[in-house]
């Protein structure tokens, strides 16, 4: 099999090989398509909650419950800030 990577790939790669954080393409080659596969299972296992998030998200939108684009912020701010400070415990 013959794979071509474009420069960017390639430059990714050589990077992270001297980084030392992987000793040659073929294990970050191979590290990435178990991260693939790792989410791929991921979705496949979650499917169901996830299409029924979507359908009940989609579901208010039409009922017109939804959030401005700054109150959409101001949540995201919020739950931030939140998140944060439980990490600082």
């Amino acid at each position: 099999m013959t794979i071509n990577l474009t420069s960017d790939h390639e430059q990714l790669i050589a990077e992270a090989i001297k980084a030392g954080t992987y000793e040659n393409s073929d294990q970050m080659i191979q590290r990435a398509l178990e991260v693939l596969r790792a989410e791929d299972r991921w979705l496949e296992e979650n499917r169901t909650t996830i299409d029924a998030k979507i359908d009940h998200a989609l579901a208010q939108f039409q009922r017109g419950e939804c959030f401005s684009a700054e109150e959409s912020r101001k949540d995201m701010e919020s739950r931030k800030a939140a998140w944060l400070s439980k990490r600082a415990g």
